[in-house]
């Protein structure tokens, strides 16, 4: 099936969703790599406030290459989610909804998202231009000083992703090569 979201989600919306599913995702999605997750954790553990509403938020794991004159946004790749899963599972339990990136997430970030009716989306890797193309704005929000892994505010409009974690426990990264495997034999 395919859906169309928009930020910031409630869970309901995301209640439907399941692993193979695609997404058109518009409305605000907010950037942070490894480095500034680091730098959430900190502000959180002083007990202050993160650079962005967390409630119903997406983040997006990508680290764009400079725009080009004319360009609002370089290329927009997907970066590897597993660096995240240090830290996913406390901004899931603080509100976050959805994180977008690419590969397989650990036991605790999947127990995080059923326990918190979230979702994790794939962006397609290595389809940097696409991902970008989605992007109508963009606002360097904090920590300019990482370059590429500053925290951005995002403007998309029909991002296309894919559900690989849903809020039931189905996990794309199981459940897939054995439906291809049925498809093929059956």
């Amino acid at each position: 099936m395919q859906y169309k979201l928009t930020t910031p989600v409630v869970r309901k919306d995301l209640d439907q969703l399941r692993a193979g599913d695609t997404v058109l995702l518009s409305g605000v999605v907010y950037t942070a790599r490894d480095a500034a997750h680091k730098r959430m954790m900190e502000l959180l553990d002083k007990g202050e406030a993160l650079p962005f509403p967390v409630e119903g938020s997406a983040l997006y794991y990508v680290g764009p290459t400079p725009e080009r004159p004319g360009e609002i946004i370089g290329s927009a790749g997907p970066t590897t989610s597993g660096r995240m899963d240090a830290y996913s599972p406390r901004l899931l339990d603080l509100g976050q909804a959805v994180m977008i990136g690419k590969g397989a997430r650990n036991q605790a970030v999947k127990e995080a998202v059923m326990r918190n009716g979230a979702v994790y989306l794939a962006a397609l890797g290595g389809a940097g231009a696409l991902m970008a193309a989605c992007v109508k704005s963009l606002e360097v929000l904090c920590w300019e000083d990482l370059g590429c892994e500053a925290v951005r505010r995002l403007e998309v409009v029909d991002m296309p992703l894919t559900v690989i974690l849903d809020a039931h426990g189905g996990d794309l990264y199981q459940s897939g090569p054995t439906a291809y495997l049925e498809a093929r034999h059956g």
